[in-house]
This record gives C-alpha cells, sequence and structure tokens, in this order.
C-alpha cells in the first residue's frame, strides 16, 4: 500500500479526487474551494485594526484556515514520507530545451538554476520571486480569486466570471510559458 502512495498518481485518479471536494464541502457545510481567501482571513484574524477590507467577521471562514492548514501538513507528510526517490523523468527535448536555457538540474521540480537563495538576489531572482509574486498577488485579488477557486468551484458551479478567469488563465499561462519565460532564463 505504502509503496502505491510513493507512486505518481495518474490524472484521472488525482483529478477526480480534487474535483469531488466540490460537491463534499458543498453537501458538508455549503462552503466554497478557495485558497487565496484564507490569506484575508488570516489576516483578518492577526492584524486587527481600522481597515475595512479586514473588518468582517472571519470566524465564519475559519475553517478555510484549517483547510489550508491540512494542505500544508499534507503537502509536509507527503514530501516528507511517500516522496518518490527516483529523479524526475523529463522527455529529452524538454532536458535539451533547459540545457540551452542553462538548466542543467531536471531531477528537481525546482532547479537549482533559478530557486536557490543564491539566485534570490539576483536579475533573474528579483524577476521570478519579487515582481512574479506581486503580479501573482495582484492577478489573484483582481481576478477575485485563485486558479483553483475558479477552475475548480467556479466552473463547476457554472459561473460565468470563473469560465473568463480561466481562459485568461490559460492564456496567460501560455504567454508566459512560449513568449515571456525564455527570455527570463536567459538573465
Amino acid at each position: 500500500m505504502l509503496e502505491t502512495l510513493k507512486q505518481p498518481w495518474p490524472w484521472y485518479v488525482a483529478g477526480a479526487l480534487i474535483g469531488l471536494t466540490v460537491p463534499y464541502l458543498l453537501l458538508v457545510g455549503n462552503k466554497t474551494f478557495g485558497i487565496s481567501s484564507s490569506l484575508r482571513h488570516l489576516c483578518a484574524a492577526c492584524i486587527p485594526g481600522d481597515i475595512k477590507f479586514f473588518k468582517y467577521d472571519w470566524r465564519k471562514e475559519a475553517w478555510n484556515l484549517f483547510f489550508v492548514g491540512g494542505i500544508a501538513a499534507g503537502a509536509f507528510l507527503a514530501a516528507t514520507f511517500l516522496s518518490d526517490p527516483n529523479p524526475i523523468a523529463l522527455a529529452e527535448p524538454t532536458q535539451a530545451y533547459l540545457a540551452t536555457k542553462g538548466i542543467s538540474d531536471t531531477s528537481h521540480l525546482s532547479p537549482a538554476e533559478i530557486f536557490s537563495w543564491e539566485q534570490l538576489f539576483t536579475v533573474r531572482g528579483l524577476v521570478f520571486f519579487v515582481i512574479g509574486g506581486f503580479l501573482v498577488g495582484f492577478g489573484t485579488r483582481y481576478a477575485g480569486g485563485c486558479t483553483s477557486g475558479h477552475a475548480i468551484m467556479g466552473l463547476s458551479s457554472l459561473q460565468w466570471p470563473s469560465l473568463v478567469a480561466t481562459v485568461m488563465f490559460m492564456v496567460g499561462g501560455i504567454a508566459m510559458t512560449w513568449l515571456i519565460l525564455p527570455y527570463l532564463l536567459t538573465l
């Protein structure tokens, strides 16, 4: 059983399990699935002040903080006890392409040539971590939610804004991958 858990799960199993969280949350307590709102709840709980955006009864949404905490705990347990010791298998053309961009170690999800403490204080690190983080945060707030909230919960409940947001997330991801990222990797 443990060996089965250590292997990557097929998309149709993992996707179905993620998708089943939507009806589960709706049936159990009429709750909506989303992660980005938990930061607002955390700030409302920890930073009492006179900021209108944080003045609401965050205790009604405390379940969301436990949900996010469970995700973090589950990720820690999976990475510590259930991770596959074998390196990630990338296709040869992908490895060759990344090598042309200066990324030689493709055995990890986060290549050290991009995601390391040494890279944090470079131009590339500034772009990836600071500017990229700001853009993700701004986009999440501007879109009224994150990709998980819109693509999983919003589409499941047939919300038009979620369809628009999800399409724009995909367009932005494709544009980033094919048009912007190749230039950022040369920094």
